[in-house]
């Protein structure tokens, strides 16, 4: 075991109401990747900003190479040896890659800036990496995977001896993920300190050698990777038994209930989208979508909520023809959808917890029906209850509060609309497993209510633990329909890859 190169004793950061992190301890050594996990809430993202400058802490020391250190921002903890590479990668889009990568330390001669120096120095930040890009190229043409491994590179480009790698893997798929995970053990083998934040725990063990859990801004403890099964960081993680956390893994769903569809459709789709399909879903019924990413699951949800307009076939909402036509049209219809991609679909960042969870009622009341402060209070302390929705205020701005409780105020902002059918697309996505395992629960209670709810999901066992019935596309079709014993992990991926010619789109 190495020594720390970064040690940290007793941070604290407190908000106002909030005890963010309570004099956590935490260590990292060259050589190791070090894994920081937690709950949404537990304490992550601010012992990140904490060390990085963002906030500065209320209590405690961190000392990097045998000095202290009080970083005030960013650049002075960059400055100390401390780089970081965000979730969405922090760059200028419309610069070249080798200006990202340079940006804030070019050379000049006599006030003109070296281009040519510029090109070099960037190509040899992508080579030690052994990442080959053209780095005349602009960012913004440029895959994430290779925006990341460029924000990477401006990162490794300084005397840093620690970087922090915060959610770098969730908008990846698995070949860029591996690509990613190539670049870090390089890095880890020349010696660097690296902490990696994520909320997947099969790449936390593929890439860690270490991991510290967090809950409620407390230390939990420090594990050896290869030392720590999985079930006993989940519940770390959630601060419940193996037990409890087996059970949660284990549930199975009830059966479908009989009645007539609630919603059904037959021949839908719409051109270069979808191609057309026969799917319905009945009340109390959890119908999940299962396929790969660019599989048409996302662009069902959004003809089915008249974001899109379908050109083909038609819809049947209680057995009457209808036509989602509009968002509009589907909120008086009652139904509700949250979508994949929480922060730019979703969420209002500059809007607070209130506003952001009253809006969709109000849309649907129209702007002359305002809804009284009175029930607005009402709303939000019952769906805060509800959901255990955990925010300082109902006033605290949504964009402060974590991933998985802007995913609850998403879900409670729907549901206070009282909709019959529930659309929701990676709901769970970005989230820690305690936010997931409430949100799951949320799901069962639901459809007992008798709420009709479409499930999209590309992990393939939690969508096989909440489905009564999975219909999988492929090619932006629909290729077979899964019920009974074919609810399973490997029912799901042989259908996703082989299709089923026997249920092609009943």
């Amino acid at each position: 075991m190495s020594e720390p190169i970064l040690s940290c004793r007793g941070l604290t950061k407190r908000f106002p109401g909030v005890v963010a992190l309570d004099g956590v301890d935490f260590f990292a050594r060259p050589g190791e990747v070090h894994a920081l996990m937690g709950e949404n809430g537990a304490g992550k993202s601010t012992l990140i900003k904490a060390l990085t400058g963002v906030h500065p802490r209320d209590a405690g020391e961190a000392v990097l190479a045998g000095k202290s250190i009080h970083p005030r921002s960013p650049r002075e903890a960059e400055a100390a040896g401390i780089s970081t590479v965000y979730q969405e990668v922090n760059l200028i889009p419309d610069l070249s890659v080798a200006e990202n990568i340079c940006l804030g330390r070019q050379e000049t001669t006599l006030g003109f800036i070296r281009w040519g120096a510029i090109r070099e120095r960037a190509s040899a930040a992508l080579a030690r990496l052994g990442v080959a890009v053209d780095v005349d190229k602009t960012l913004s043409d440029c895959s994430i995977a290779i925006q990341q491994l460029v924000a990477i590179a401006r990162a490794t480009d300084i005397s840093a001896r620690v970087l922090i790698l915060d959610e770098p893997t969730s908008s990846l798929d698995d070949s860029e993920v591996e690509e990613l995970f190539t670049v870090v053990r390089r890095l880890r083998d020349e010696g660097w300190a690296i902490i990696f934040v994520s909320h997947f725990l099969d790449q936390v063990y593929a890439l860690a050698d270490r991991i510290t859990v967090l809950r409620n801004g407390k230390l939990v403890g420090e594990f050896l990777a290869a030392e720590l099964p999985r079930l006993q960081l989940v519940a770390h993680m959630m601060g419940r038994s193996i037990n409890e956390v087996e059970a949660l893994q284990h549930r199975e769903p009830p059966a479908r209930p009989a009645g007539e569809p609630l919603v059904s459709v037959r021949g839908f789709g719409r051109r270069a989208s979808v191609r057309p399909l026969d799917l319905e879903v009945r009340r109390g019924e959890v119908l999940g979508l299962a396929g790969l990413l660019g599989s048409g699951r996302t662009e069902v949800a959004r003809l089915l909520f008249g974001l899109d307009r379908a050109d083909s076939g038609e819809m049947h909402v209680e057995g009457k023809p209808a036509a989602m036509r509009s968002p509009q049209a589907s909120l008086r219809a009652r139904f509700a959808l949250t979508p994949e991609d929480r922060k730019s679909q979703a969420i209002l960042p500059n809007l607070t917890v209130r506003e952001n969870l009253i809006i969709a009622l109000q849309a649907r009341r129209g702007i002359w029906r305002k809804i009284p402060r009175q029930e607005q209070d009402r709303l939000v302390s019952q769906f805060t209850r509800a959901l255990g929705i955990k925010t300082s205020s109902p006033e605290q701005l949504i964009r402060n509060l974590s991933g998985g409780n802007q995913q609850k105020v998403i879900l409670a902002r729907w549901l206070a609309t009282e909709p019959r059918l529930l659309l929701l697309d990676e709901p769970t996505r970005g989230i820690d497993v305690g936010a997931q395992a409430d949100i799951e629960r949320l799901l069962a209670k639901l459809r007992d209510e008798g709420l009709a709810i479409i499930f999209i999901c590309a992990d393939t066992a939690e969508l096989a633990r909440n489905s009564q019935r999975i219909a999988v596309m492929r090619d932006r079709a629909k290729v077979a329909e899964l019920t009974g014993a074919d609810l399973n992990e490997q029912a799901i991926m042989r259908a996703i890859a082989h299709g089923d010619a026997s249920h092609p789109s009943s």
